[in-house]
């Protein structure tokens, strides 16, 4: 792991400080030769001392859970591959702010923002706003007044 050429930085780095601890290196000359600080040398010397190889992977980070499931974020990506007019919705093109509407409304999510509806369909390069459609005209007298038009 301390040569492996696919092994991650981070990783490489704490596989040699290991290394250079069981060759019987000081704290400071193991820092010196990685480049690393004293302090960073000294706690994954101990981590390992403690818990062996698991002990130089990252630990698990604190942080605030994810409020909602990759279940919801599709459905909400589904809908917005849809029509609004096919959900019976009085609109021409879904913005972020109307499909985070119509998720509340259909109670796929209890509340969401419009921000991260916008950052969902991000990830998938999905713009609703920006779908285009074709006009079929079918008035019987259209063809003469657009030529007319198009002739000027």
């Amino acid at each position: 792991m301390a040569y492996g050429r696919k092994t991650e930085h981070r990783l490489r780095q704490r596989a040699q400080v290991v290394l250079h601890a069981a060759r019987g290196r000081s704290n400071a000359r193991i820092a010196r030769e990685t480049g690393l600080h004293l302090d960073t040398v000294r706690t994954w010397r101990d981590r390992f001392a403690g818990n062996r190889l698991p002990a130089l992977s990252d630990r698990k980070r604190s942080g605030r859970p994810t409020s909602f499931t990759p279940l919801r974020s599709a459905q909400v990506k589904a809908l917005a591959c849809q029509l609004p007019a096919e959900s019976g919705t009085p609109l021409s093109r879904w913005s972020a702010t109307e499909l985070a509407r119509e998720v509340v409304a259909r109670a796929i999510a209890g509340t969401i923002s419009a921000s991260t509806v916008r950052r969902w369909l991000d990830q998938d390069a999905i713009k609703p706003w920006q779908h285009r459609s074709w006009i079929f005209i079918s008035a019987p007298g259209f063809r003469l007044k657009a030529a007319r038009a198009l002739d000027l």
